[in-house]
């Protein structure tokens, strides 16, 4: 199936404060956020046309914004109003949605001071990130890159630099037939795959990296969260490659993939089990709720 440039779209996009035809939602080719990645960005899902945990991907957008050194100029509020405008406007239930703040062109260079900061909301059509029949488990290859240091890049923050790694190891991964790749960190622990946090399931119980070097994953909390109200224990450590043979079960959690089991690292082979198949199912179902009662049943 061919793919659908995202430039030549029919719709509409939130652009600093107001809704512009999807084609005329462009930046100068001398902004500062595309030469020095000072941008962050958010990825959302909404189902039923309820942005699931808006408030949160909010929050932590602001965040991230304030450990690259700029202030989104727009409140929380003011952020989830927009995101629900340009998702009824485009007349959509079901989608994606990406907020994105940068630094634009009033300066272009490493110290950019003056410039001004523009946000941007899109949404979109976006099924699951790893297709319909993820059920069946993905297979992960292991990745060259490793996540870094947070002495030595701003971890804490979803920021567009950070996905540089990403790309380059999932790239690596289809290259050599795998779906995606598993990351370690810079000291040789497992991390997280390209764009979603990893959990294990080790004699009954939920293991899963601590995440001192990435991003602690809305999706990863909410299913922690879903994991302890199904009484299972959840143990938050670092995890070394060669206990990934322990593991019975393993699974991404992440806004793209939602929850979706691994069936294979490397050469290492698992098999989607019933704490998998609990989580997903509980997911699915959690998704759906209204937002007073999504923060009821899994509060993050």
């Amino acid at each position: 199936m061919a793919l659908v440039p995202f430039d030549d779209r029919d719709g509409v996009i939130w652009y600093d404060g107001a809704l512009v035809p999807w084609r005329e939602a462009t930046l100068h080719i001398l902004s500062h956020g595309l030469h020095y990645a000072s941008g962050v960005f958010e990825g959302e899902r909404a189902y039923g046309g309820h942005i699931f945990k808006l408030r949160a991907h909010t929050d932590r957008l602001i965040g991230s914004a304030r450990i690259l050194g700029f202030e989104i100029p727009y409140t929380a509020d003011e952020i989830d109003a927009a995101c629900q405008q340009v998702l009824a406007a485009n007349d959509m239930v079901e989608a994606y949605v990406r907020p994105i703040a940068w630094r634009g062109t009033e300066q272009l260079s490493v110290s950019a001071q003056a410039t001004q900061i523009h946000l941007a909301i899109a949404t979109w059509a976006w099924p699951n990130l790893f297709g319909a029949d993820r059920m069946k488990g993905v297979r992960l290859g292991l990745a060259e890159w490793k996540r870094p240091h947070p002495e030595t890049a701003p971890t804490a923050s979803k920021a567009a630099g950070l996905y540089m790694i990403g790309t380059l190891s999932k790239h690596g991964a289809e290259a050599e037939g795998f779906d995606d790749a598993l990351m370690l960190d810079w000291r040789g622990q497992v991390a997280e795959a390209t764009g979603a946090n990893i959990f294990f399931v080790i004699d009954g119980e939920l293991h899963t990296p601590t995440p001192d070097c990435f991003l602690n994953g809305i999706t990863r909390r909410t299913v922690i969260a879903l994991a302890r109200r199904n009484q299972i224990t959840v143990v938050e450590r670092p995890i070394f490659p060669d206990e990934m043979k322990l593991a019975s079960e393993v699974f991404l959690a992440g806004t793209a993939a939602e929850v979706t089991p691994v069936r294979q690292i490397g050469d290492l082979h698992f098999t989607p089990g019933p704490v998998t198949e609990t989580l997903l199912r509980d997911y699915e179902a959690l998704v759906r709720m209204s937002p007073e009662e999504v923060e009821q049943r899994a509060p993050i």
